[in-house]
């Protein structure tokens, strides 16, 4: 991630990269649907954080066409990641949490070095094709969002047992994550 952030691989990468969000978000928002009633995950889901439009059209954008919906494939580091959310989303609500808040509020946050990165290495357009992924036009004010899906985490309706195990689901998500980032540098660093 340090080199792709710091332009030092090419837009290549930054495809592959984007790809392999789209497994992790198909993962996320899929489940949604199933758990929108749910009294411990139903809350979090907010329209305005969906990303899988965004993606499909940063990724037609990045190849050029609409092909790569056909003969894209996770890296493994990607697909372990997705089959976990799955398992939770289907499981356990908490879980589910987990991953969501790593996701979607990583990305409101850091996501937007990303994509200043990739607007300024890449030419991508402010806010255009290529880097929509980092734009929530759906969230008016991210820090406020950020604030009220916090509140949201404080008062989950679950006890105390079950709270630590979503802080550890939290940090098996950056885990999962890391290793999506160290799959891809084993495969970019001859670049860098």
């Amino acid at each position: 991630m340090s080199d792709m952030l710091g332009g030092r691989l090419g837009v290549e990468a930054y495809t592959r990269y984007t790809e392999q969000l789209w497994f992790i978000y198909r993962a996320l928002e899929e489940s949604a649907a199933a758990l929108a009633d749910d009294p411990v995950a139903g809350p979090f889901l907010s329209d305005g954080l969906f990303r899988l439009p965004a993606l499909r059209r940063d990724l037609d954008h990045l190849h050029g066409g609409s092909a790569w919906r056909e003969t894209l494939d996770p890296l493994p580091a990607t697909a372990a990641y997705a089959q976990r959310i799955a398992r939770v989303a289907a499981e356990w609500p908490g879980g589910y949490v987990a991953h969501h808040y790593t996701r979607y509020l990583g990305d409101l946050s850091g996501g937007q070095i990303i994509r200043g990165t990739a607007e300024k290495t890449w030419g991508f357009a402010r806010k255009g094709d290529g880097v929509r992924f980092y734009v929530f036009d759906g969230i008016g004010n991210p820090a406020a969002f950020k604030r009220e899906y916090r509140a949201l985490l404080d008062a989950l309706p679950t006890d105390e047992l079950d709270k630590q195990r979503i802080i550890e689901e939290c940090k098996r998500a950056f885990a999962l994550n890391t290793a999506v980032f160290h799959e891809l540098g084993a495969r970019f660093r001859h670049t860098a």
